[in-house]
């Protein structure tokens, strides 16, 4: 029985150590950040045709996963790679009809009276990709980030909807909008507050979007709130 007590004593430093040196490896060398992302944003157009301005408040949401890979030893440093959804309103003076299948594009010269409601929506998957800085550490749950990125994205539906005194239509699957959308992004913060910007590298009409014979070229930027989970 003391030969037992004795090997017993001998065994339980080993056996700590040994948890300790396994918890460390799985802590330390395994951990990811940030691999699922909300965001609300504002959403303004920019490079607008003469006479074309945003009404009302514009917002988007933005949901999705984004897998973070660490390129370095401490973890600080990575990649991300993701997938994801998004819808965006605009609230602006264009207006777009429809007339025997023909998409029509004009500005709101006060002949439809009162107008409550001209907004157009876009819905998107979204493809991101980040390169990452952070302070984090396996024991660190709030942290400083910077993560600079570029985002692609396909366009799945859109609609136009307006409202007025003297008309209401309501077009959807116009083709004049461009189908893939590109730009830059970045996120920065510390914890759970993070500002985000997105700019719009081109427009989200393509050419067959024609005001008084000028291209719409109007681009997306959008400025938010993101959260990151896990």
């Amino acid at each position: 029985m003391r030969l037992y007590y004795c090997l017993l004593l001998f065994c339980l430093p080993i056996s700590f150590s040994w948890a300790q040196d396994s918890l460390s490896v799985a802590i330390d060398d395994r951990y990811r950040e940030d691999q699922f992302y909300a965001s609300i944003t504002y959403n303004l157009l920019s490079n607008n045709p003469n006479g074309v301005s945003q009404s009302d408040f514009s917002t988007g949401f933005h949901f999705g996963f984004i897998r973070d890979m660490p390129i370095n030893q401490k973890r600080n440093w990575s990649i991300g790679i993701g997938l994801g959804i998004s819808s965006n309103s605009y609230n602006q003076n264009l207006i777009i009809t429809e007339t025997s299948g023909n998409i029509n594009f004009s500005i709101d010269d006060g002949g439809l009276g009162n107008i409550t409601k001209n907004k157009f929506t876009t819905y998107l998957i979204d493809v991101p990709f980040e390169f990452r800085w952070r302070t984090s550490s396996a024991e660190t749950y709030k942290f400083w980030r910077i993560y600079p990125g570029f985002k692609l994205s396909y366009l799945v539906y859109n609609s136009s909807k307006l409202k007025s005194d003297l008309l209401t239509t309501n077009v959807s699957n116009i083709d004049a909008f461009n189908k893939l959308q590109y730009g830059l992004t970045l996120s920065a913060g510390y914890g759970t507050w993070n500002f985000q910007i997105y700019y719009g590298l081109n427009s989200i009409f393509d050419d067959t979007a024609q005001l008084n014979n000028q291209s719409i070229d109007s681009r997306a930027i959008k400025v938010g709130i993101m959260f990151y989970i896990l």
